[in-house]
């Protein structure tokens, strides 16, 4: 069984980065892993080429990324990210709105019913008022209205935090089911956003010693090239003013 404190941790990542999502659909681009576009700087800080080398080789990077977009190019050719970001969130959203209205079936309590119509009236109000704020208690999952993959991730969070509401305790299985739509779902954005680690070799050997380059990048931290065989590394230079 997946540790709760695991599903927690996955159920946070969709919460926190779910408006990354919606801020990414705006981007487009390429999902090629070094990205064409940026390795002119990284080779121009090997190099220390001339303005007008670099500037042949950013002219070529673009003319790289025209190609990968270019609808006559023979054989398949990845998505923009754009839409493999729309994707993730439809996908995302689905499953985990799905494991909500699960969840909400097996474990939410059903409304306080009102009051018969032979109470005294001052009981009946009193009985009425209670049920209609037990309704529309926001601790409830809703299968109406909102019900986007954040808001759904933010419930099943609340439930495997055991916080209070009209709701029975999860069952083994019923938390084994939230922990693997939680480490699905968080793998999915975390790719679509770019926050797993990302290495892969150059084809140029290093120009002190030949030896195998890697580019490595990802996970917040600045692009990289690092020599394998003398260790000489190298960060992508900044852009002119």
């Amino acid at each position: 069984m997946i540790t709760a404190r695991l599903t927690l941790a996955n159920l946070r990542i969709i919460v926190a980065h779910w408006p990354d999502l919606h801020h990414a659909l705006a981007t487009t681009g390429t999902a090629t892993w070094p990205p064409a576009g940026r390795m002119a700087d990284y080779l121009a800080s090997i190099d220390r080429r001339t303005d007008d080398e670099i500037e042949a080789a950013d002219w070529n990077a673009r003319a790289l990324r025209d190609l990968e977009r270019s609808p006559e190019q023979i054989g398949e050719t990845r998505a923009p990210i754009r839409l493999r970001i729309l994707d993730t969130m439809a996908a995302v959203e689905t499953n985990l709105v799905e494991a909500a209205d699960q969840i909400a079936a097996a474990v939410q309590r059903s409304p306080m019913s009102y009051a018969p119509r032979g109470w005294p009236a001052a009981d009946r109000a009193r009985r009425d008022q209670l049920a209609r704020e037990d309704a529309a208690d926001p601790r409830r999952w809703r299968y109406v209205g909102t019900r986007s993959g954040r808001h759904a991730a933010a419930w099943l969070l609340a439930r495997v935090q055991g916080l209070p509401g009209p709701f029975e305790r999860l069952t083994d299985d019923q938390l084994d089911r939230i922990a693997a739509v939680a480490a699905s779902a968080a793998q999915r954005v975390e790719q679509a956003l770019d926050m797993a680690d990302h290495k892969a070799t150059l084809t140029r050997p290093c120009p002190d010693c030949q030896g195998e380059l890697v580019i490595e990048a990802g996970a917040g931290r600045t692009p990289m090239v690092w020599c394998s065989a003398c260790g000489h590394t190298w960060t992508e230079q900044p852009s002119a003013a």
